[in-house]
C-alpha cells in the first residue's frame, strides 16, 4: 500500500499540537496560538462525536491560514468518514488496526497508526505505513527509539504521550522526526521553548495570553 505519506504534510515541521477535548472556540483560539508559534501541524481527537464540531471549526481556521489539521483517535472506518467530512487533511490511532489504515487511504488521506513495539511497527512498515505514531511516548523513553532504529531505519517516528517542552528535544535528538504535545500549549511557561523546537530558532519576544 501506498499513499501513507506525512512528508508533504509535515515539511519541516518539529512538533504537533493536539487539541482534546475543547469546545470549538477554544480549539481555534489554541490552534491559532501554535500557528503564531510557528507550529504548522495541529491534531484534534475525535474520540466522541461530540468533538467533530471542534475538528470541523480547526480545519476551517487552518484552511484560512494554510495550515494542516488533521483527526486523532480515529479508531474505525465510520471514524474516518466522520474526519474526512470535518476537513481533516490526516488521520491518527492509539494503535495499529489495519482496516482504519485502508479506510484512510481510501479517501486519499494519510493514516498515522500507534505502535508500541518493534513488531507493531514492522506490521505497519509491510503495509506501507512509514510514518508511525509511538504511544506511550514517555513511558517507551528516547532509548527505544535509538534501538529500533537499528532493524528499523525506514520508519519516522512521531512520539505522542507525555511529551512537553521540557522532555521534547530528548526525543528529537534520539530521532524522532515530531514530537506532539499537547497540554503544554496551554502553560506560558513552555511556549518559548515550544516555538524554539518549532522553528529551530530562539524566541526573543513572549508568547502571550491562554485564556
Amino acid at each position: 500500500m501506498t499513499g501513507h505519506d506525512f512528508a508533504p504534510l509535515f515539511g519541516d515541521a518539529r512538533v504537533m499540537v493536539i487539541l482534546r477535548d475543547l469546545p470549538p472556540e477554544e480549539t481555534v483560539r489554541l490552534a491559532e496560538l501554535a500557528w503564531d508559534l510557528g507550529i504548522g501541524v495541529v491534531e484534534v481527537p475525535i474520540r466522541t462525536v461530540g468533538a467533530v464540531p471542534a475538528l470541523r471549526a480547526a480545519a476551517a481556521a487552518g484552511r484560512r491560514r494554510d495550515r494542516i489539521v488533521g483527526a486523532g483517535t480515529v479508531r474505525t472506518p465510520a471514524q474516518v468518514r466522520q474526519a474526512v467530512s470535518a476537513g481533516a487533511a490526516f488521520t491518527v490511532a492509539p494503535g495499529l488496526d489495519l482496516a482504519v489504515a485502508d479506510a484512510a487511504h481510501t479517501y486519499g488521506i494519510p493514516h498515522l497508526p500507534g505502535v508500541a513495539t518493534p513488531t507493531e511497527a514492522q506490521q505497519a512498515l509491510d503495509h506501507g505505513l512509514v510514518w508511525l505514531k509511538a504511544f506511550p511516548a514517555v513511558s517507551l523513553g528516547p532509548a527505544w527509539f535509538r534501538a529500533v532504529a537499528g532493524p528499523l531505519p525506514e520508519a519516522r517516528f512521531v512520539a505522542t504521550g507525555g511529551i512537553d517542552a521540557g522532555n521534547a528535544g530528548d526525543f528529537l535528538a534520539a530521532g524522532v522526526r515530531v514530537v506532539a504535545v499537547g497540554s503544554a500549549l496551554t502553560d506560558p511557561a513552555q511556549l518559548p521553548r515550544l516555538a524554539e523546537l518549532a522553528t529551530g530558532r530562539p524566541v526573543s519576544r513572549p508568547y502571550g495570553r491562554t485564556s
